[in-house]
């Protein structure tokens, strides 16, 4: 049985900062009284930190107006019907009004529905409430002017409106805080959700957050004036943010090319990307360096995956298919499904419920966990009942999959303890206690953040390393000590290159996503960060990639088909020089062993038996046969039949 994955869990408890309302004298009642120049910038700036009176007055005042929008949504019922909504305890926890022709209306409440009326609704009540809104779109919604209300229309064949879903819209201040830090790093933000669960709230927050708390340039693309309320005045909830109306939801694409090209925003928030074109357009902008925010329908970022219209987001999916080599070294089928390139968003959040956020810090690193069949990293963030936020982060691993040693009884413990120190030797790795050693010298440890790593990989090379207690895998590159990256990826990220080199933070490059390159790096980053040093060719000899792919296919086959299966397995062709360091390994192993074929063509081929104490003596006292002289091989060829040159996995 493989081991069970590994569960991280850390809680953390944090006060949420206070609501940030415009005070009394910046809003839109007192610009008459009290022009805007007359307030200086710092002044306005101070103004936003508000007391915890001024805080008090601010929630009674958003109590008002709240209460004042929802009465304008009331006041599309009947004068019987509306009583009814008012006189009910949850009325400031109204979800929606539905009214359909020939039906009773239903009020919908967070506790269930409530009937508002035996009496079915009837024309006059519909065109009653089509009067009191504005006029309905193409994608037939409408709202009330100066609200965050939506008023979704039902037509019959003949175009005339047959039923009414009367949904309430709130400006929630704070509902965005659980998402601060995102936010403030400045990287692309994904929210997805099923309808209903709060994601048009969420991200007015946003809005009102980058432009107010953090003084950017935003620009709001609202498609069907939910985000911003309907009418020509946005709603005071988004703050100082923009908004471009979208007057078809075709030309959306088109309306957030136009906020980029016109209005040199900072960051662009958008509500529900649909469309193809619209996932393309958002491509576009996240590659001019502009932070943006954006929601999409969705439980997981799984359904984006499986979404061909919306899979762009995350990157694309593409089906590859590998050669036999790199299928049997990955364990899977020759065809399968990877990611196609960058990630539009450097960040997604699922969200579960109002109270309830799913994090995930990396985007690219997610979906290529998903497309390989593992549990991505996740933290979870939930909102307390005393408003404190609760933060729960839970890495689940995958452990390296290898088929079970069905004779591993045969093995004695130093064999294996042998073999691995002989592994490490011959990748040209210093003993891991002599780094022990060094790392328990100095008490402090480091955050290391990588980029374009398999994190499995890099926590694999850090637990062989045994610098668990010293090397820390962040997912905020703001708290990183160094990065280790892949140099193409990074290459490509802009933002990264720029964070890395504001802070001044030291980088080191690994040119294969592999065990062997990411744990010599590992060792030249804890060298550095120990002594000082930052010359990576001066610390180790890079070995060349074909004596690793040797040594990386001998490991292979005898953990994978010599040991488990016991079969015998002949390896590729090689040089003498790499034969003998495949032969130090499998000796490591306690195993036989034998050489065919002359050069070129010699090749090694590991045998299912175990060599006597004697008989291993004896090979380390004198020389391996046809290494050094390849006149003394007879170069006949003793393959086995059934035998390929090809570390078979198991099945």
């Amino acid at each position: 049985m493989p081991p069970p994955p590994l569960h991280l869990r850390l809680r953390v408890s944090l006060l949420p900062p206070h609501p940030l309302p415009l005070p009394s004298s910046r809003r839109f009642s007192s610009f008459k009284s009290v022009p805007t120049t007359a307030l200086p910038l710092s002044l306005r700036r101070v103004s936003r930190r508000r007391t915890p009176l001024r805080a008090a007055q601010g929630e009674a005042a958003g109590s008002e107006g709240f209460e004042e929008e929802l009465g304008k949504l009331l006041e599309l019922l009947p004068g019987d019907l509306r009583q009814r909504v008012e006189d009910h305890p949850e009325l400031p926890a109204l979800v929606e009004v539905v009214m359909d022709l020939g039906r009773p209306p239903l009020a919908r409440f967070p506790s269930g529905d409530f009937l508002l009326s035996e009496h079915p609704i009837s024309f006059e009540d519909l065109q009653h409430a089509t009067t009191k809104v504005g006029d309905f779109g193409g994608d037939n919604r409408a709202g009330i002017s100066r609200t965050l209300h939506r008023i979704s229309g039902i037509r019959n064949r003949k175009g005339d409106i047959v039923g009414l879903t009367c949904r309430v819209g709130r400006a929630v201040a704070g509902s965005a805080n659980l998402l601060q830090d995102l936010v403030k790093d400045g990287g692309s933000l994904l929210l997805i959700g099923p309808p209903g669960v709060g994601k048009t709230t969420v991200i007015r927050d946003i809005a009102r957050m980058l432009a107010d708390d953090y003084d950017k340039r935003v620009m709001i693309v609202d498609t069907s004036n939910e985000i911003g309320g309907d009418g020509d005045i946005p709603h005071p909830g988004i703050g100082n943010a923009r908004r471009l109306q979208v007057p078809n939801q075709e030309m959306q694409h088109k309306v957030l090319i136009e906020a980029v090209e016109n209005h040199m925003p900072q960051a662009i928030v958008i509500d529900e990307i649909g469309t193809k074109l619209e996932a393309m357009a958002a491509s576009t902008i996240a590659q001019r360096g502009i932070q943006l925010v954006a929601s999409a329908h969705g439980v997981t970022i799984e359904n984006l995956t499986m979404n061909p219209s919306l899979d762009m987001l995350v990157g694309g999916i593409q089906s590859v298919t590998l050669g036999d080599e790199e299928a049997s070294r990955r364990r899977v089928q020759k065809t399968v499904l990877e990611r196609k390139g960058p990630s539009t968003f450097a960040y997604a959040v699922e969200i579960v419920s109002k109270t309830e956020l799913r994090i995930h810090r990396s985007l690219e690193a997610t979906v290529d966990a998903l497309l390989a069949g593992r549990l991505p990293n996740v933290e979870i963030r939930k909102l307390g009942s005393n408003a404190s936020i609760q933060q729960e982060v839970s890495v689940q691993k995958d452990q390296f999959r290898r088929a079970p040693y069905e004779i591993a009884s045969q093995f004695e413990v130093a064999s294996l303890s042998n073999a691995r120190t002989s592994l490490d030797s011959a990748y040209n790795l210093d003993s891991a206690n002599g780094h022990m050693e060094m790392s328990n010298e100095s008490e402090a440890g480091f955050n290391l953040y990588a980029y374009g790593i398999s994190e499995e990989i890099a926590l694999q090379a850090i637990k062989q390393l045994e610098l668990e207690d010293m090397v820390t895998l962040t997912y905020n590159i703001s708290e990183a000590d160094a990065v280790i990256a892949l140099q193409s990826k990074l290459k490509k990220n802009s933002q990264i290159q720029a964070v890395v080199n504001s802070q001044d933070i030291p980088v080191f490059f690994a040119k294969t996503n592999s065990l062997v390159q990411i744990t010599r790096a590992l060792r030249v980053l804890v060298d550095d960060h120990m002594d000082g040093l930052m010359d990576f060719e001066d610390k180790e000899e890079v070995r060349s990639s074909e004596e690793t792919d040797a040594l990386e296919e001998a490991r292979l086959a005898v953990e994978q088909v010599v040991i488990p299966k016991g079969e015998s397995v002949q390896l590729l062709p090689r040089p003498s020089t790499i034969i003998s360091t495949q032969v130090n390994l499998v000796e490591s192993f306690n195993l036989k062993w034998e050489v065919i074929g002359k050069e070129p063509n010699a090749c090694l081929r590991i045998l299912p038996q175990f060599a006597d104490r004697e008989e291993g003596t004896a090979s380390e006292q004198g020389t391996a046969p046809g290494l050094t002289d390849s006149d003394s091989s007879d170069g006949t060829d003793y393959t086995q039949s059934g035998v390929t040159r090809l570390p078979f996995l198991p099945e």
